[in-house]
């Protein structure tokens, strides 16, 4: 059995710590990603209060109240609640109405669940092969919306035109600059979460907010409170996000774009003749085209 000596077991762990501030150090690729989402986190910020001007993003904030309330509706699922309707209403809020299920996991779910969907977008803004990859569960995810929203109209409008603007950034550069796409709709989820439990739960006392109905139900804290504890989970979430999209994700933007030629490719480009559509990807697209179909 090897031995370390005192001075293997520096140098091992000098190693390490070279290795972790490596893999923490985002490159030239990373660091334009970071500059980008900063503009975003400005842009967003100065749109969200500027009056008229805040209609330019009111479909992503729409898009991001969906995603909160679909954070009801997954754990509701799989607290084995039943899911009644999602309705988004053009004041930019929404409701999940359920029975049954664990509410103590339901209700944090909101912010929580669309927190996560927020960081876990950011972290794969990243790459364009892992923006693909989310735009493909985002699709599943709409599907679901639009199941259990299938009677509002505003719902069908938002999430039919996002997935035309996916489709859209799909094709233009062969799918290159999805990614920023996919960074800035997960920028804006948790920017929703952060500035919404402060507005409804911190700054001033709403009703009917989560926290206050998990205030209500569980008691131990005041709905304050609970909504700062969310709060700082929600911020973990997001620094965690960028964390992850730089340690995970080092190509750099040449080779993401070679990457992106054989992953996915538009239909019609090199890539997608050497890749044929008889793959699994097909039998993917097959279904949620038939499940949309089936829903109309």
């Amino acid at each position: 059995m090897p031995v370390l000596y005192p001075h293997d077991y520096n140098d091992v762990q000098q190693l390490s710590a070279r290795s972790f501030t490596s893999s923490i150090t985002p490159n030239a690729t990373q660091r334009t990603t970071l500059i980008v989402a900063g503009c975003y986190i400005l842009i967003i910020g100065i749109l969200w209060h500027v009056p008229h001007l805040k209609l330019i993003i009111y479909p992503f904030k729409l898009l991001t109240v969906g995603f909160h309330e679909m954070g009801h509706a997954f754990v509701g699922v799989l607290t084995c609640a039943h899911i009644h309707s999602i309705e988004l209403d053009p004041d930019e809020g929404g409701a999940t109405r359920l029975s049954g299920g664990v509410t103590w996991l339901t209700l944090p779910a909101g912010y929580l669940g669309s927190s996560l969907i927020g960081a876990a977008l950011i972290a794969c803004g990243f790459d364009t092969n892992a923006s693909k990859v989310a735009c493909l569960v985002l699709a599943v995810f709409f599907v679901c919306t639009l199941w259990w929203a299938r009677r509002n109209l505003l719902t069908w409008v938002l999430l039919l035109g996002v997935s035309g603007l996916i489709a859209l950034f799909w094709f233009l550069n062969e799918g290159e600059v999805l990614r920023f796409l996919v960074l800035f709709i997960g920028v804006m989820s948790c920017l929703y979460v952060l500035w919404d439990v402060i507005d409804d739960t911190i700054a001033r006392k709403v009703n009917a907010s989560d926290a206050t109905a998990f205030a209500k139900i569980y008691g131990c804290f005041p709905s304050q409170v609970w909504g700062v504890i969310w709060l700082i989970i929600a911020f973990m979430f997001f620094i965690l996000g960028g964390l992850v999209g730089i340690i995970a994700f080092k190509e750099s933007t040449a080779q993401q774009e070679q990457d992106a030629k054989h992953f996915l490719p538009v239909p019609g480009s090199n890539g997608a003749i050497a890749l044929s559509l008889s793959t699994p990807l097909a039998l993917i697209l097959g279904t949620l085209s038939t499940t949309l179909l089936a829903l109309l």
